[in-house]
């Protein structure tokens, strides 16, 4: 009926006033003075000779909705060159904090667990000294020397521990034979055939065999552990300093100023609508959130071995008690050992010196060790597994959080905020829905073009070395120690072996013909084509043409 047809042109008229641009912040059609205007932009630093005095026509406007501005084709440059700016060093700043975190446990964890080879060591030398007499005092580089390879390995130096451990029993077997024969001349030969007997003889008992698979996987364990924290916040750094797209600027701007080029100084972004931005923004960012999340997972895994009845306290702080039985063995059964040397390497020359009072050194020595080193064990204040446990889940995802945290203090708040925020075009409720995490997610964001199939190569060399780091981890946890490298270079650099394709350029993403971008209230600006104000309305006229045919029509 007429009445129908009427009804919905009066609607088509309505929706028309709706969707059509608003000047200044109180909607009206009146040029408005640009003071404000002025001031805001002279506050950041750039010159006033350019900025309008009152509200100009937009269209040489290539951001920023193109009705009445305070804004030239120049200002508008000036505030996107500036909100990129502002981003990256808002990103950098969050970064730093990570970076903080990272840094304080890495260097609490370097410090508890040097601490902890300190006492053991200043624990050996005090009760060796008393407890075995000459045999320690005139072997004492044997045990320096171990520290001193332990604390090394530890700093990450090209240090095999396997090795380090080998020799060690292997020179405390030639020193402690020698000093029980002193009244014979043995040489470096004879010794070395002495060194060879260490498997099948098994002079110190099952000592070795117990501790050193023990300290194995403690030092693994811990240097990979350090490891992991540094490599944590290598990427965290890297990635903080990735250059925001072009594509980002512009969404950025139109979010950010280009309220103020509106004279709506006062209108705060949509929620819905910041978070599209920054997740377009952030997009190659979040696909780390995986790998990352993977490594604090394994981090963790590592860190609760360093506590319990088999903790990284009680086996270092145990050392030298296992070194001591191990050396009470041996000489507890001297006698037997000689005949085994002896038989499988020849009767040493006689002319040496005496050896008397082994016995007593040797009972003497067992008590004064095992005293000593078990009132060794309380946990260091500044190290405490349950803290870094937290740090650690507290950041998993830190990643993803980011749009979040970004848009937290910008967005608009309170009641009715939803139908009075900037959506990008003007004041009222934004529409679209949010896009998802990561730049798959991204193929259909109203706000930031992406192209899916174009990851950002920094970033995917980062969520390698993040895949490389758990793998180590992984390894560690099983006693493995990975041959080290240091995590700090790009592993995808020439000839390194190590980026498989898929991981350095990303998935190979294609959009199917039919995924068709959604339609919305308000449309994305098409960045290729700059729209004028006439254009923007399309839509609008469009149906109002409609309803006008259809009501002559009728008539």
């Amino acid at each position: 009926s007429d009445c129908t047809a009427a009804a919905q042109y009066s609607s088509a008229l309505a929706l028309c006033s709706l969707t059509a641009p608003a000047y200044g912040d109180k909607g009206t059609s009146k040029a408005r003075s640009c003071s404000d205007m002025r001031q805001f932009y002279n506050a950041k630093g750039f010159p006033l000779d350019t900025v309008p005095q009152s509200e100009i026509s937009g269209e040489h406007l290539r951001i920023c909705p193109q009705g009445y501005t305070c804004c030239t084709s120049g200002m508008e440059d000036n505030l996107a060159s500036l909100s990129r700016r502002e981003m990256e060093g808002l990103l950098k700043d969050a970064g730093r904090a990570l970076q903080v975190s990272l840094t304080g446990q890495y260097k609490a964890f370097d410090g508890y667990f040097l601490d902890l080879l300190n006492r053991s060591e200043v624990a050996l030398q005090e009760t060796f000294t008393q407890a075995w007499g000459p045999l320690y005092s005139q072997n004492a580089q044997v045990f320096s020397d171990l520290y001193t390879e332990l604390r090394r390995y530890c700093r990450s130096a090209n240090v095999n521990l396997e090795e380090v451990l080998n020799d060690f029993w292997t020179r405390l077997l030639e020193k402690l034979f020698n000093q029980a024969n002193r009244q014979y001349l043995i040489g470096e030969d004879y010794l070395e055939c002495v060194s060879k007997q260490m498997e099948t003889l098994r002079p110190f008992g099952d000592t070795p065999r117990d501790l050193t698979p023990k300290i194995t996987r403690t030092f693994v364990a811990a240097r990979t552990f350090i490891q992991g924290l540094v490599a944590s916040g290598e990427v965290v750094r890297k990635v903080s300093q990735v250059q925001l797209s072009h594509e980002c600027m512009r969404a950025m701007m139109r979010m950010t100023y280009c309220p103020h080029c509106r004279s709506m100084a006062s209108a705060r972004p949509c929620a819905n609508y910041c978070s599209n931005v920054m997740k377009g923004c952030l997009a190659n960012q979040a696909d780390l959130n995986t790998e990352w999340r993977n490594l604090a997972d394994t981090l963790m895994q590592v860190a609760n071995r360093f506590d319990g009845p088999s903790g990284v306290d009680v086996v270092i702080l145990s050392l030298p008690n296992g070194i001591s039985e191990a050396m009470s063995t041996m000489m507890e059964n001297i006698d037997t050992v000689n005949s085994k040397l002896f038989q499988a390497c020849g009767n040493p020359r006689e002319g040496g010196t005496s050896t008397t009072g082994l016995e007593d050194i040797v009972n003497k020595g067992k008590i004064i060790v095992e005293d000593r080193t078990m009132n060794l064990m309380p946990l260091s204040p500044y190290f405490q597994v349950s803290d870094v446990t937290k740090r650690l889940r507290d950041m998993q995802p830190y990643w993803v959080s980011l749009p979040s945290i970004l848009c937290a203090d910008r967005v608009a708040t309170g009641a009715g905020a939803e139908d009075k925020c900037w959506n990008g075009m003007n004041r009222a409720r934004y529409l679209p829905e949010v896009m998802g995490d990561g730049l798959a997610s991204q193929i259909n964001n109203p706000e930031v073009e992406i192209d899916i199939t174009k990851p950002d190569m920094m970033i995917r060399q980062q969520i390698m070395q993040l895949k490389v780091m758990t793998h180590r981890l992984k390894q560690a946890l099983n006693g493995k120690d990975v041959d080290f490298q240091d995590t700090s270079d790009d592993v995808s650099g020439s000839g390194s072996g190590m980026c498989a394709d898929d991981v350095c350029r990303g998935p190979r993403m294609s959009v199917p013909s039919t995924d068709r971008p959604k339609l919305y209230a308000y449309p994305p600006e098409n960045k290729k084509v700059v729209k004028g104000s006439a254009s923007q309305n399309l839509p609008c006229i469009t149906i109002y043409l409609l309803s006008l045919v259809t009501l002559l029509l009728r008539r």
